[in-house]
């Protein structure tokens, strides 16, 4: 395994380089679990989501098996607390001596999720062992990466090796970058948009490569490395830059595209720029005049319609 390539579902591309082996012993499982503790969203609570069909995604438990999950929301200040043991006692069906194993892997994710800013821990799968005791197998927790100043030593286990490069290259600049299947290069300022503009391209039949959040202290040097990480994706056949200005000044965004833009020399893609916000008519006409092929939209939908067009998605 080591130096051979390891290609699954979370990587991307050829897969990642095996440097690394984690070596455990085997256990004589009767059964595997599904067990995760997690934000869930919708309801502002943390959910615990218990499966005993484990051993595969959740996604595929909840498309195969769906009878076999059952959530369990909670308030974060209660914890893990005897009521809420009982429930999942009740509807899960366990064993005396389940439930005690449950509780005490329980308690100890709560206290993992607490402490360390966690938004996802998941075992998978959970053995359930002869003697009808529980012991993990596997396990991937996520962290809030807002959390990274809070949490410094658990951040510098990070294996930077195993990250997307372009990850890493727009954290040396202050911006970050999410890497997807499609051929649509994005560049946003702040997450909520991030997801609106890969939900609107979706809608118009395309599909986005990739997502590089500019925050809201865009300049010329931060939009030339933008277009530099997002153009270094060969699968990049048009770039949206989509941007709302609050307190970001859309005009001084205009200026930072163009500079970044005569710097870069021309671009080897379309791209569609779309500002709305704060001084958005002075950043859009600044555009316009520019002269360098660039198109300008005023319209959220109009823009990520004419994205997909130009990527060839959609006539």
């Amino acid at each position: 395994m080591i130096s051979h390539k390891l290609k699954t579902e979370d990587t991307f591309d050829e897969g990642v380089i095996v440097d690394k082996l984690h070596i455990s012993r085997p256990v004589g499982a009767t059964g595997q679990w599904y067990l995760s503790l997690s934000v869930d969203r919708e309801h502002y609570t943390p959910c615990i989501t218990v499966s005993k069909f484990g051993g595969v995604s959740l996604s595929s438990i909840a498309r195969d098996r769906p009878e076999t999950l059952s959530q369990f929301h909670f308030k974060n200040s209660d914890g893990i607390s005897a009521d809420l043991m009982s429930q999942i006692v009740a509807q899960v069906r366990l064993t005396t001596v389940e439930a005690a194993n449950m509780e005490a892997i329980l308690q100890g994710m709560h206290q993992i999720f607490v402490q360390k800013d966690a938004t996802h821990l998941e075992i998978n799968p959970l053995a359930r062992l002869p003697d009808e005791s529980l012991t993990c197998v596997s396990a991937s927790f996520t962290f809030d990466d807002a959390a990274a100043k809070r949490q410094p030593e658990l951040f510098a286990l990070r294996d930077k090796a195993q990250a997307v490069p372009e990850e890493i290259e727009a954290e040396k600049h202050g911006l970050v970058y999410v890497k997807m299947d499609g051929n649509i290069g994005n560049v946003v300022n702040g997450a909520g948009l991030a997801m609106a503009t890969n939900d609107a391209i979706g809608l118009y039949g395309g599909k986005s490569a990739n997502f590089l959040d500019a925050g809201g202290q865009a300049t010329k040097e931060t939009m030339v490395r933008a277009f530099d990480i997002v153009l270094g994706d060969k699968r990049v056949n048009t770039i949206l830059v989509n941007v709302y200005g609050g307190i970001t000044n859309c005009a001084m965004i205009a200026e930072s595209i163009i500079g970044a833009a005569a710097e870069l020399g021309p671009l080897r893609v379309p791209l569609v720029i779309r500002l709305q916000g704060t001084n958005s008519a002075q950043g859009l006409k600044l555009l316009e005049e520019a002269n360098l092929g660039l198109h300008v939209e005023a319209d959220f939908g109009a823009a990520a319609e004419k994205a997909v067009q130009l990527s060839g998605a959609c006539p």
